[in-house]
């Protein structure tokens, strides 16, 4: 295997002009452009469009450095456009696909977008109003037609690619990321090019990351984790990208790519497990899996159906993973870790050790990173991955970023003597009850989250007397009768009640016939509660639901 100490040494575009000159013709980018078709790109043509797109950037005679929008779900051309806009010494704004057509519009305008690249789309159409119509707009290979669109394949061939490799300096502002927005408007956090690639090239090191790697990248490339796990450690070590298909093919994708290092969100992980579930009832899988000789063969059967069969790391971001799910993949042998980090700091703070397992616990933190608690057991994390600031709000930044240079991150936790981390939820998730007790949603919402029947769940109650359980139940759950499904959740209540103080006992699960998605804005894109659209959405019923007297409530 090829050996990567160095990729760190070299600039994450310095080390794409470097592969694109040594192994021109080796693929790298590998992209479904129809169910069962693909289409590879190899590091000299993705080389060869990056430098033609960025010849057409240098003509339109911007200012340097101006900020150039991606509009797009994850695509290979997402990528090579990321490039081409470094090479035109421009700043890359990703901007969500999942956003209204409204956030999109602010986020454009706040960014001061002087162009906009636009790929692979859900609904075009829906999208299309919050593009503001004074500046160019670029289509990707992948785009739907549209007029409006200069058409891709015209620009490389009308345009002269650049001949010479561009020197960026590390200090530089080489993008600006705007964060999900959970319970605030978006922020603009400005990343360097020594921000990434410090991030970027010390994954490297913790994941053990070559050449001869694969990956399918699934979560938003305009989300922090994914454009470091996926892009900048592609970019320094040379691995090879897999592209999903859509939503509906993640595991005939995961099967396609077979990648050794998968980023998900706690969500994926739950959907994969899932497929293997259709296969299996869970408790006769469980049992199995116990039996030593049975439950090796029985593994290694399902990994292989579910593509994870080669698998050397996987990483659950983007929210806090249940210890019961990470226990289930470690029983079938996949070493699964929860990542630890905010848009603020490149998405790199902390992560699980492989030989000093610890499930429930961030792990420790990664090298270079100091770590510390604050008032309110904030965490409080310091690198060379902390962010330039929040673009255009100088007086949010020296609110996040103290005078010491720790990232405030408003997430709560604890540290243990040997300095492993545990989130104990946010601190602006906290609410109280009637009584003014507060009440911590995280833990409790990640123990129904352990259940079968439950595939979402976010706990309520400001104001409330006790508060309660809004949960989305799993496909499988609905072919079950009704009153078999409330008896099962009756069980799983008194178990989660078991124990715990009263303030943080449940009245009751009401069951919601709508599920939460990024479409509907009661997800981000990385699957996160979006707590205050959600509690906005159901607050008028709250109140009636708490009073019922029922352990088990139907929402329709």
């Amino acid at each position: 295997m090829t050996n990567q100490a160095g990729a760190g040494d070299v600039s994450v575009l310095d080390a794409f002009f470097r592969r694109e000159r040594q192994h021109p013709d080796r693929v790298w980018l590998v992209q479904p452009v129809a169910e069962g078709q693909v289409q590879e790109v190899s590091w000299g043509q993705a080389g060869e469009q990056a430098r033609r797109l960025a010849g057409w950037l240098q003509q339109l005679d911007l200012p340097e450095r101006s900020h150039i929008a991606i509009l797009s779900k994850n695509c290979a051309h997402w990528i090579i456009s990321d490039l081409a806009i470094w090479m035109a010494g421009h700043v890359s704004v990703p901007v969500p696909p999942t956003l209204p057509d409204e956030a999109i519009r602010h986020t454009l305008e706040h960014a001061e977008a002087r162009a906009v690249i636009v790929g692979k789309l859900d609904d075009w159409a829906k999208v299309r109003p919050g593009l503001p119509t004074g500046i160019p707009w670029v289509g990707m290979p992948l785009a739907q037609p549209d007029e409006r669109l200069l058409d891709w394949a015209g620009l490389q061939q009308s345009n002269e690619p650049l001949s010479q490799a561009v020197e960026r300096d590390p200090a530089e502002l080489a993008t600006i990321i705007y964060t999900a927005g959970t319970t605030a408007p978006p922020k603009g956090c400005m990343l360097s090019f020594a921000n990434m690639q410090f991030a970027a090239s010390n994954f490297l090191r913790l994941f053990l990351t070559v050449e001869q790697d694969r990956v399918l990248s699934w979560l938003p490339l305009a989300h922090v984790a994914e454009r470091h796990f996926i892009e900048m450690q592609s970019l320094l070590s040379g691995m090879t990208v897999y592209f999903a298909h859509s939503r509906a093919t993640f595991i005939e994708d995961l099967r396609r790519a077979r990648p050794t290092l998968f980023l998900g969100t706690p969500s994926a992980w739950h959907q994969i497990r899932q497929g293997a579930m259709r296969r299996s009832q869970q408790r006769v899988l469980d049992a199995a899996l116990k039996i030593p000789l049975i439950g090796k063969h029985l593994a290694g059967g399902l990994l292989e159906q579910l593509g994870l069969d080669q698998l050397r790391f996987g990483l659950a971001g983007g929210d806090v993973a249940p210890v019961e799910l990470l226990e289930w993949y470690h029983r079938l042998g996949v070493r699964l870790f929860q990542l630890y980090g905010l848009t603020e700091n490149c998405s790199y703070s902390h992560v699980g050790r492989p030989e000093r397992l610890r499930p429930g616990w961030c792990g420790l933190p990664n090298p270079g990173v100091e770590c510390r608690l604050g008032d309110n057991q904030e965490i409080l994390v310091r690198s060379r991955a902390t962010m330039l600031g929040y673009y255009r709000d100088p007086e949010r930044t020296a609110r996040v970023i103290d005078e010491h240079g720790f990232v405030h991150t408003g997430d709560r936790g604890e540290i243990d003597t040997d300095g492993f981390l545990r989130l104990t939820g946010r601190i602006s998730d906290l609410f109280q009850t009637s009584e003014g007790r507060q009440v911590v949603p995280q833990p409790i919402e990640q123990r129904l989250l352990a259940h079968g029947l439950v595939q979402q769940a976010c706990v309520v109650g400001e104001g409330l007397p006790q508060p309660l359980a809004l949960i989305i139940l799993t496909p499988e759950a609905h072919t079950a009768a009704r009153h078999e499904t409330e008896r099962e959740l009756e069980i799983l209540l008194r178990a989660v009640n078991e124990g715990q103080p009263r303030a943080e006992q449940l009245g009751c699960l009401v069951i919601i016939d709508e599920e939460w998605s990024p479409d509907n804005g009661t997800l981000t894109g990385t699957q996160q509660l979006r707590r205050n659209v959600i509690c906005a959405r159901y607050h008028d019923r709250l109140g009636d639901w708490s009073v019922r007297g029922m352990t088990v409530v139907w929402a329709d």
